[in-house]
């Protein structure tokens, strides 16, 4: 499988460079041929100079530049730029007028010689505004592909930690789950092999249905009611758990393993401290395309054991991974109740 991070280059595909130059050279002959009113003769000295402009483009962009400018050797760059740029002035000028014009400098408004100062001076500064013009194209798309590139580290960098943090969430619950099963079998309860029906169906679900990032609600719903199934075959009648499902929740799509942990909690902190445990379980898809998920438990106020984990670093850590600020979690304590309410999108 390709990997979209492996790139150990990035390379421009040769037909941009062609279409580049093409477009290029055709405006510098439109521009020109107009300026001078002599088509044929713009012509022919692009063809001439055209070249040129390449050779020395692509020396300074592919060599000259990660050569030097990158570990900062910039004296030996500026002097090999020169170098080049009047070995390039020798050549120009030589084939010019050897091949196109005696009349080596016609824009000037006088006669002109080759090789003095003024016409060295305007053929190199030309030469250079074409080596900018072009080296500040491939700097734009180098910062492009930069910035794409440090977006896709990011996003898998998020990718595997939400992994990681969903990860943890199944070794702790079947660790739960197990103690339970071993708290069943040495009481010789007949629920004993109902646990094991109920953790291989939840087994099956983690280790095969939450692979993607996304899944039907109905599905998670599925799997809290087993986890809820398994815990009241441990508590009994001690337990007491209603769920309410309001709006289109048919069709809602939600991270996997997202609201358990604040399930378990429920159980993890409100059977400890009383005889009998009501959980209020709510699932609402509003009309905005938000999801409204609430759990109540009752608790005893005067126990020391009053922390609901709502705390858990994983549990809010994967909120702000996969929701940013567009999420709000908040938690009640109302006359011995404990409500805790995530509104995310979906």
């Amino acid at each position: 499988m390709k990997n979209n991070l492996d790139v150990k280059k990035n390379k421009i595909p040769l037909i941009y460079h062609f279409v580049f130059w093409a477009l290029y050279f055709s405006f510098n002959v439109i521009r020109w041929g107009s300026y001078f009113d002599d088509y044929w003769y713009s012509l022919k000295s692009n063809l001439v100079e055209f070249p040129l402009h390449i050779i020395i483009v692509y020396f300074n962009v592919y060599f000259l530049i990660p050569k030097f400018i990158i570990t900062r050797k910039y004296k030996t760059y500026i002097f090999l730029l020169l170098a080049s740029l009047c070995i390039l002035y020798i050549l120009r000028t030589s084939l010019n007028y050897l091949l196109v014009t005696k009349n080596i400098w016609p824009e000037a408004e006088t006669s002109q010689q080759a090789f003095t100062f003024n016409h060295i001076t305007a053929v190199i500064l030309g030469e250079i505004y074409v080596i900018s013009f072009v080296t500040l194209i491939k700097l734009i798309v180098d910062w492009v592909y930069l910035k794409k590139r440090i977006e896709m580290l990011q996003e898998t960098q998020l990718t595997s930690e939400l992994e990681f943090l969903k990860a943890q969430i199944q070794p702790h619950f079947f660790f739960n789950t197990l103690n339970n099963l071993y708290a069943l079998t040495l009481e010789k309860s007949d629920n004993a092999p109902n646990v094991v029906i109920k953790l291989s169906e939840i087994m099956e679900y983690v280790l095969y249905g939450v692979k993607e990032p996304k899944i039907k609600l109905l599905k998670e719903i599925k799997y809290i009611q087993n986890y809820i199934d398994l815990e009241k075959l441990r508590h009994g009648n001690k337990v007491h758990v209603k769920m309410n499902l309001v709006g289109d929740i048919e069709h809602s799509i939600v991270p996997p393993l997202l609201f358990l942990p604040f399930i378990e909690n429920c159980f993890k902190h409100g059977a400890k401290d009383n005889k009998y445990l009501s959980i209020l379980i709510s699932f609402e898809k509003k009309s905005n395309h938000t999801l409204v998920f609430s759990v109540t438990n009752n608790f005893n106020q005067y126990s020391n054991n009053t922390a609901h984990g709502i705390g858990n670093k994983n549990v809010v850590r994967r909120l702000d991974l996969l929701y940013k600020n567009n999420y709000t979690l908040e938690v009640q304590i109302i006359k011995q109740k404990y409500t805790v309410t995530l509104t995310i999108p979906t």
